[in-house]
């Protein structure tokens, strides 16, 4: 009997992995569709995306666009310009907050002032697998996904790879904060999540078209009491990151930094290639649109409004898309598709949408054609979302990133 007591201890645990095994080959043919096997899948995939990664920077072609205008506006900071409305690049003003500047001039050094791209370029595919990282851990811990789809969130993406690794625009670096600050969020750290997502602000503004998502969170955790320490310290982080430049010209800085009526060239929009170029440039065209976008945040706070849509929403009626604002919800349309709700939605049809979202996004330049496919795919989703179950009967998973239930986990 000793004897065998000691034998059940030595292949114990080899029989539990034999059984594991076992089970994964019996299910073998369900391992793309049941979310059981997010994290198998996601890590090979992950894997994957080091060699793919690696092959692009080899293989394809390096595109100089923001760059060197990047290395240009912060070098102007180093030499001593802290006044926002003097530094400038190839391709116009610094129009990005001060965490960019702190950012970029950190990547100044490190690539030799800029000149060492292939280098850069290995330090955005760190940002890539990184990313990636905190987008496949949301995904798992919600598993509202088919592990399938997480081909199409990586490997099948080239607009997503030629932004990190190909064009190195900072667009990567802000989403990359922003999906840090949404583990954390999940994690229940809603103090230092909020402090990642103002840094992420800082880098970008977009981040900011999370933020009415990231409101409705925190005003229902905590409390309109409890809420205001948490956006003291995000506008606390703000103020610091800036207070070189706000003490040398605070309006040139505030102006410059956060220009929300930036004015967009029509050559390059996404989205809006269908309108005459007046009408795209016109400011009761953009006043209708920031409408249109406050009345549809309105109702969708009533259903089901959280991070993901938030930000979702504000791409929806954005006066512009160019190229590169692909990554700021590239990640997160399969969750939004998956959670909508029409159940009855096919497979099939979800991954057609997202099939065109990249079509629209990839086709260079954009035509009547690949402007109005991405506007019709925005409207389903929209729709879908419309007729999710509301926080209220919806079960308790996260979201967009973190849920009302499930805030304390």
């Amino acid at each position: 009997m000793a004897g065998g007591g000691v034998k059940k201890k030595s292949f114990g645990p080899l029989s539990r992995l034999r059984g594991k095994l076992h089970v994964l080959w019996q299910d073998k043919h369900l391992v793309l569709f049941r979310a059981d096997y997010t994290l198998l899948v996601v890590s090979v995939l992950w894997l994957l995306e080091i060699g793919i990664n690696l092959w692009v920077i080899q293989k394809v072609a390096y595109t100089e666009i923001d760059w060197k205008a990047y290395m240009d506006e912060v070098e102007g900071v180093i030499n001593g310009t802290y006044d926002y409305t003097q530094l400038k690049g190839d391709t116009g003003p610094l129009v990005y907050p001060a965490g960019f500047v702190y950012i970029f001039t950190a990547l100044y050094y490190i690539t030799g002032h800029g000149v060492n791209i292939r280098l850069g370029q290995y330090i955005f595919a760190v940002f890539y697998l990184i990313t990636l990282l905190l987008v496949f851990r949301i995904y798992c811990r919600t598993k509202k996904v088919p592990p399938y789809v997480f081909f199409f969130v990586c490997c099948a993406s080239y607009r997503i790879h030629s932004i990190f690794v190909l064009r190195l625009f900072n667009d990567p670096v802000a989403m990359m904060l922003l999906f840090g600050a949404v583990n954390l969020f999940l994690d229940g750290r809603w103090t230092l999540g909020c402090g990642l997502y103002s840094l992420a602000v800082s880098v970008k503004m977009n981040v900011l078209l999370f933020a009415p998502g990231l409101l409705f969170l925190l005003l229902s955790e905590f409390g309109v009491i409890r809420t205001i320490p948490k956006l003291s310290l995000c506008a606390g982080i703000q103020l610091l990151l800036g207070l070189p430049f706000l003490m040398e010209n605070p309006v040139g800085y505030v102006s410059r930094a956060f220009d929300l009526g930036r004015q967009f060239m029509f050559k390059w929009t996404v989205n809006w290639r269908f309108l005459p170029e007046w009408l795209f440039l016109s400011r009761y065209f953009h006043l209708l649109l920031l409408a249109a976008h406050l009345l549809t945040l309105l109702h969708y706070l009533c259903q089901v409004l959280v991070l993901f849509t938030s930000n979702f929403i504000g791409m929806c009626f954005s006066r512009s898309l160019h190229y590169q604002f692909y990554v700021w919800y590239f990640h997160t349309l399969p969750y939004l598709l998956w959670s909508g709700g029409v159940k009855k939605l096919a497979h099939l049809l979800r991954v057609l949408i997202l099939g065109l979202i990249e079509l629209s996004w990839n086709t260079y330049p954009s035509t009547n054609y690949s402007s109005a496919a991405l506007h019709v795919c925005h409207l389903i989703i929209l729709l879908c979302l419309w007729l999710a179950p509301t926080p209220a009967s919806a079960p308790a998973d996260a979201q967009g990133g973190a849920s009302v239930k499930d805030k304390r986990q």
